[in-house]
């Protein structure tokens, strides 16, 4: 009886051992899978089928996070929506998410989703778009794009949605594309009217995370400030020399690079410019206010100091490079000056500031909060490092993100 009473007693152990043994694998399955979903939600934005679903969880399971959060990517929501949201606010000055796809969104989710080095956003001859549409690729509407969004094409498709050269589809010389800033959505936004500030201005604020105010410095030489200029706002010349110099004398000669550039439309017949084009002065052709390739919004309100800076051409200098802005990280292979607005682009994509906001941007939009601690910023400079080793593969910046954040 004792024996009996200490068998029973033994298999009573070995089941509750085995018992124990399959919930904890259930456990760790559910765990899996329920990362797996963390995972893809934070990607893309939707929950993964089924099939995408175990196969992330296998992934994690061996200890291969990463290689899971890169599945989610697969999703098409992935592009046509985390990706169309991530890029829509640098498209427009007010800096919305509310907008149609447009040439600008549309290189940033191809460019992403092909893996190609980031940098080129800012002086590729790239261009992505749609095949099978109704309305082609033109230069004076958005049709294109908003007909690619209205029938749900899938953006993912690399035969459906494909990259071409700029200047190919535009008609812009090869030498005067730079990426994003010479689509027709950011020359809308921010060539129209003015004096083409505004595309260096936003240029720094949604690539390289700086605005204005955070890049002042006004030790920097004031030679290059255009004549538009007050040297005495007010009557005071201290509010120049203490504050408008700060901004004008780094960004006046970085913002050369766009001399030729213009957006031309009917401000009468089409006051919103809605079906106006990029313009460019190619060599050989100049503006008749001018008499030079130079546009005229160049010598706007000339007579505010008529000895400032008059632009005679395109050339460009980094001014930058010396004194405080040097901690931007500027690229020591480059020379810090050229002509035109592709080696410019080059400049600042070239910069540390540059890659640590890419990162920034991807971290904010995954985790759906800004860095907030040591850990996440040591996470942030870990991906900088992953960025640039990686030839500035954006994608892998998303997955390492989401895996990350993925126990928020």
């Amino acid at each position: 009886m004792k024996r009996r009473g200490l068998f029973k007693a033994r298999l009573t152990r070995v089941s509750l051992i085995m018992a124990l043994g399959t919930l904890l694998s259930a456990s760790a399955l559910a765990d899996s899978r329920d990362q797996a979903k963390r995972l893809h939600d934070r990607i893309a934005g939707v929950p993964p089928d089924e099939a995408t679903l175990t196969a992330m969880a296998a992934e994690i399971d061996s200890n291969r996070e990463i290689d899971a959060a890169l599945m989610a990517t697969d999703a098409p929501e992935f592009y046509s929506v985390t990706l169309k949201n991530f890029a829509a606010p640098w498209t427009n000055r007010d800096r919305s998410v509310f907008v149609p796809l447009n040439d600008y969104i549309a290189t940033v989710i191809g460019m992403v989703r092909d893996e190609r080095d980031f940098r080129e956003i800012l002086y590729g001859d790239i261009i992505y778009v749609g095949t099978g549409t109704t309305n082609g690729y033109r230069l004076n509407d958005n049709d294109h794009y908003e007909e690619l969004e209205a029938t749900g094409a899938d953006l993912s498709n690399r035969t459906t949605f494909r990259m071409q050269t700029q200047s190919s589809v535009t008609g812009l010389p090869p030498q005067a594309t730079a990426g994003v800033m010479t689509t027709r959505a950011a020359a809308k936004a921010f060539f129209i009217d003015g004096t083409n500030r505004a595309m260096f201005r936003f240029t720094m604020l949604n690539h390289l995370c700086n605005d204005m105010e955070q890049v002042l410095d006004i030790t920097r030489s004031p030679d290059r400030i255009r004549q538009d200029v007050f040297r005495s706002p007010g009557g005071d010349s201290r509010v120049f020399l203490n504050n408008c110099i700060g901004c004008h004398s780094g960004m006046d000669p970085m913002a050369q690079a766009f001399a030729y550039y213009d957006y031309e439309y009917d401000v009468d017949a089409d006051p919103e410019g809605d079906s106006g084009a990029i313009h460019y002065n190619d060599a050989g052709t100049s503006d008749p206010a001018t008499g030079t390739r130079v546009e005229s919004k160049y010598f706007n309100n000339a007579n505010n100091f008529a000895y400032g800076f008059a632009t005679p051409d395109d050339a460009w200098s980094n001014y930058w490079r010396a004194g405080q802005n040097s901690l931007l990280g500027w690229d020591t292979l480059l020379t810090g000056s050229g002509s035109g607005a592709k080696t410019m682009g080059q400049e600042l994509a070239h910069s540390d500031a540059f890659a640590q906001c890419q990162v920034k941007k991807v971290f904010t939009n995954v985790c759906l909060r800004p860095p907030q601690d040591a850990a996440d910023r040591a996470q942030i400079n870990a991906m900088v490092g992953s960025l640039k080793t990686g030839g500035y593969n954006l994608k892998q910046t998303f997955a390492e993100s989401a895996v990350y954040c993925m126990g928020d």
